[in-house]
């Protein structure tokens, strides 16, 4: 039997990735998959599809898609930090506009999402029905990321040659057959399992259509850049698709981020981690910005931009939980981080635990010595920023974020899963879809909630504009604002580090140059 590399026929491109020779078919098999030359080989569906979910994982780490999908944005930036963080300037790209088809962020979340739809595809082709609903589910997630971030989409059809170049779907080809898939498998799909939004489900391919209802103007028009026409028998199906999860809001905000987010009722499709085993991606969401001195430690990179930082009234919830017990373990808040930063438990002001006969430090409470960095200076962080920053500011320039509370039990594989899809995300998209011409009328109960829950006094959004700043606060860094600023046509606009408006070639990110050995790829316009 003849082993068939999987890298090499992953992707859907034909290109040599990861170094392996687009001529050798004896390389090591991924995921224990191994075909014959006719194809006929044993395939272990039951392994691909876990593959498939564990694909998922992708969207947890500080880069690929998060990178792409954030950085690009007016939220989050990747400054150079004297010798640090630079890496070859690929942050700083995604930032301002200046990428090109070799920034490896680009490519490596081309790589990522074309490799989940492989494992999914041959689930497909091989698995049992319930296994293959699961998996036309999650193949319709990853594409769905692929028609936004790229616009063009590689496909093989069922039985086709490994060796051949794959077929390629422009962008309305592409959304209109996810629509088709989804469609078509939903009436198909169990019920969400209260305490496990991990598993593929019904109310995850609702929200999936809406989002993709939703956007279906933005990926049918003729320039990508717009202008884009939201056609209302499509923004009647997001309400439709909406109306259709059974979820609820959680009480607390925090109920969605903490270690035990299993337990929210609002998360409707998630990342699955497990405390101590799988999942250490996600501590990126406390670690990439945090200083090395704080608990937990950080690796001091990423920050918030202050303009869009101050869009939030300081008091808003969803950026500054104080609880005590998060105080009593960390010495801050989680949330956005600014000013003068504090000890975790039994921690000194440089963040040690032993002092220097190494015994280790007892009966300091976390929060009651301000912490310096490692020259010895206060660790506070401020709200000015530069790309390239060094000196006396190297270590504190920029606002510092959590998304997720720490697990505090394991803080390098915590328990926390990630969070996908949420139903605050979904009851937003209603609204916005009935202000685009939409047929349907808002749950105000669940809006006051939204609304009341942020701990500030608010209004429920009644405008575009409102919808769209409410988005920008509530999905904070969940890898929905390039798509969100794409579609209320403000992702090219001039901002905070980028003082120029960005040309329209941005809108799509380029196909990375290995990919383009299908001859079936057409480079995006202006790359």
């Amino acid at each position: 039997m003849k082993r068939i590399n999987i890298i090499k026929s992953i992707l859907f491109t034909s290109t040599i990735i990861l170094g392996v020779s687009c001529t050798n078919l004896d390389e090591e098999v991924l995921d224990g998959v191994v075909l014959d030359n006719a194809g006929g080989g044993t395939v272990n569906s039951a392994s691909l599809l876990v593959s498939a979910y564990e694909g998922l994982r992708g969207f947890q780490d500080q880069d690929k898609m998060f990178a792409l999908d954030e950085m690009s944005t007016d939220a989050l930036v990747g400054p150079t930090r004297g010798g640090d963080w630079d890496d070859n300037a690929k942050w700083r790209q995604l930032h301002t506009h200046t990428w090109a088809p070799d920034n490896i962020e680009i490519r490596n979340a081309w790589n990522s999402l074309l490799s989940q739809v492989y494992n999914c595809n041959l689930v497909i082709e091989n698995g049992t029905a319930t296994q293959i609903s699961q998996a036309r589910f999650l193949r319709a997630f990853y594409y769905y990321n692929v028609i936004d971030l790229y616009g063009q989409a590689p496909y093989r059809e069922a039985g086709s040659s490994l060796e051949a170049d794959p077929k390629v779907w422009t962008r309305q080809e592409a959304t209109a057959f996810v629509i088709s898939e989804l469609e078509a498998i939903i009436g198909s799909l169990p019920a969400r399992v209260a305490g496990d939004a991990s598993i593929v489900n019904v109310d995850a391919a609702h929200f999936l259509l809406a989002k993709l209802y939703l956007n279906k103007g933005v990926f049918n028009a003729a320039d990508a850049a717009g202008p884009y026409t939201f056609e209302a028998a499509d923004m009647t199906k997001v309400v439709t698709h909406v109306d259709a999860i059974n979820s609820s809001l959680a009480t607390d905000y925090w109920d969605n981020f903490k270690p035990t987010n299993n337990t929210s009722p609002e998360i409707i499709f998630s990342s699955k981690n497990i405390r101590g085993g799988q999942g250490g991606g996600i501590q990126s969401r406390w670690r990439m910005g945090m200083h090395y001195q704080q608990t937990p430690d950080g690796w001091n990179g990423f920050a918030t931009v202050a303009e869009y930082y101050n869009k939030f009234n300081p008091n808003d919830r969803r950026i500054k939980n104080s609880d005590q017990y998060i105080i009593d373990a960390f010495g801050n808040n989680v949330g956005f981080q600014v000013g003068q930063m504090k000890n975790g438990k039994n921690r000194d002001e440089f963040g040690r635990d032993k002092d220097a006969s190494g015994a280790l430090y007892t009966n300091i409470p976390a929060g009651t010595v301000n912490l310096k960095d490692r020259k010895g200076n206060p660790l506070v962080f401020t709200a000015a920023l530069t790309l390239i920053t060094g000196g006396a500011t190297l270590e504190t320039a920029g606002i510092r974020s959590q998304k997720y509370i720490p697990d505090e039990a394991n803080v390098g594989t915590p328990e926390n899963d990630y969070a996908l899809m949420r139903y605050s995300d979904a009851l937003l998209m209603k609204a916005e879809a009935i202000l685009r011409g939409g047929t349907g009328v808002n749950d105000l109960t669940k809006f006051a909630q939204l609304v009341s829950r942020t701990n500030v006094a608010g209004t429920v959004p009644t405008t575009l504009d409102a919808i769209y700043t409410e988005r920008g606060k509530e999905l904070w860094y969940e890898g929905w604002r390039r798509n969100d600023m794409i579609r209320f046509g403000k992702f090219l606009e001039q901002r905070e580090l980028k003082p120029y408006v960005s040309d329209a070639r941005y809108i799509l990110f380029p196909i990375p140059a290995d990919a383009l050995f299908n001859s079936n790829l057409k480079q995006n316009p202006g790359y």
